[in-house]
């Protein structure tokens, strides 16, 4: 069987996928957005929504797009492309793993791959809100909360937060005080589906 892990940028025939996953995670908390407001972000920052797969199977996506620091998007508000945001704040909107593949680290490789991505960019941070209990897998990450920001349309437990981008692993070898690394956080004993929602 072909295990073979694959961040790549979303495409057309991807959003039945994208829509299902989103769906199954967030139907319960009642966050779900549907299609539209979904195909609205990645088309707001297609440069910055990926889909992961693993071997032939869409295992999990993520969505991220340029937004001002301490705002996040209103759910299922569509985004205007016209309107998007520069560079500076990279807020994660949405990040989920299929169920069966969950504690497999793969949500880590798409915040890594989403980090390289904001460095090219030129961002110096990335947001998102933490939803369904995530709040803790999300501070093990670097990220901090910002308790005057309170995302009250993503459900009471909504928790903003936000890192810096750090630098490149060649930039901190270079210069190891740039940026010292948090030490290792056991993995939470339980993974809920993650919208660390924006």
């Amino acid at each position: 069987m072909d295990d073979t892990v694959r961040v790549r940028r979303i495409e057309d025939g991807d959003w039945d996928a994208v829509v299902a996953l989103e769906r199954e995670a967030y139907t319960g908390l009642g966050l779900s957005e549907g299609r539209a407001a979904l195909q609205s972000r990645a088309a707001a920052s297609p440069r910055t929504c990926f889909v992961l797969d693993v071997g032939p199977r869409t295992a999990g996506y993520l969505l991220a797009l340029p937004y001002p620091f301490h705002r996040y998007p209103e759910l299922e508000r569509t985004e205007e492309t016209a309107t998007a945001f520069p560079p500076g704040n990279l807020h994660l909107h949405d990040v989920v793993v299929a169920p069966g593949l969950r504690r497999r680290g793969l949500a880590r490789h798409l915040l890594h791959h989403l980090t390289g991505t904001a460095r090219t960019r030129g961002d110096e941070r990335i947001s998102l809100v933490a939803v369904g209990g995530t709040e803790r897998f999300w501070s093990a990450r670097g990220f901090v909360p910002h308790p005057g920001v309170v995302p009250a349309a993503y459900g009471a437990d909504a928790v903003y937060m936000s890192r810096p981008v750090p630098p490149s692993d060649r930039t901190r070898r270079a210069s190891p005080s740039a940026l010292t690394p948090p030490p290792p956080v056991p993995s939470p004993s339980r993974f809920p589906s993650l919208r660390e929602v924006s």
